[in-house]
């Protein structure tokens, strides 16, 4: 073995295998930086996918202590309307309906599993939501984040209806748009007649109901609230006395 120190590299021998390692080190971060562009579309896409069907989401448990509404968009929907409507609220001046008893109103939520708003078994707080209005789509998200926040109330029983659902509207279906929004009161799917709604005398969207421990309408109303209102009209159900 020779006891002589090898030769250095001559400076044009440096740069040339300087400038070689740069451009390998170059090629391979820029194959990385592709795999990682591809990875990420894929995720996005997938994540769309569920984001835009909802049904991913469906049936978890809710940070509010309830479930969010199951998988599923049924087409054709059955309601059944034992009673009398509701009149409908009025624009203005006092509402014919209160301490009138609601009717009974069978139909089914998304999965097709059944479910009844009916009066008796306590105090209850009735939504009814389209998806296609801009009023709902604020409201919702928004009701969702307050029942988060405090919980489902104990006392009052909460209960919605997905009505007016139209496939030529924006945000159809209202299943995924719900779930999208992880919305956690038990909701049912209206009719093409929109039995459910008008069976409560829905004058507008979004729409409330409040009733009393023996299903007597306490008080209605239409609009975006806030949720000091909404915490009004739980309460109202709650006493059976309407707000002032």
């Amino acid at each position: 073995m020779s006891n002589k120190p090898s030769r250095p590299s001559s400076a044009s021998e440096k740069v040339r295998a300087a400038s070689s390692g740069g451009r390998s080190n170059t090629m391979w971060l820029w194959i990385g930086l592709g795999v990682l562009v591809v990875v990420i579309g894929v995720v996005a896409i997938i994540a769309g996918r569920s984001s835009d069907s909802g049904s991913a989401d469906g049936g978890r448990t809710s940070p509010s202590g309830g479930t969010v509404v199951p998988d599923g968009d049924p087409d054709d929907p059955t309601v059944t309307v034992t009673g009398a409507d509701l009149p409908q609220l009025p624009e203005s001046g006092a509402d014919p309906a209160s301490g009138e008893a609601i009717p009974t109103i069978a139909g089914e939520t998304f999965d097709g599993s059944g479910m009844t708003i009916a009066p008796g078994g306590g105090p209850q707080l009735i939504f009814v939501v389209a998806h296609w209005c801009p009023h709902c789509r604020a409201e919702v998200p928004r009701l969702q984040e307050w029942l988060d926040d405090n919980g489902m109330p104990s006392d009052v029983r909460l209960s919605a209806i997905a009505t007016a659902n139209d496939p030529t509207r924006v945000n159809y279906p209202a299943g995924a748009w719900l779930r999208r929004e992880g919305w956690s009161v038990p909701t049912m799917i209206d009719d093409s007649d929109q039995a459910a709604a008008l069976a409560v005398g829905t004058s507008g969207y979004p729409f409330f109901v409040a009733v009393d421990a023996s299903g007597k309408v306490v008080v209605r109303g239409s609009g975006e609230l806030t949720m000091d209102q909404v915490g009004q009209l739980v309460e109202a159900a709650r006493t059976g006395i309407a707000p002032t």
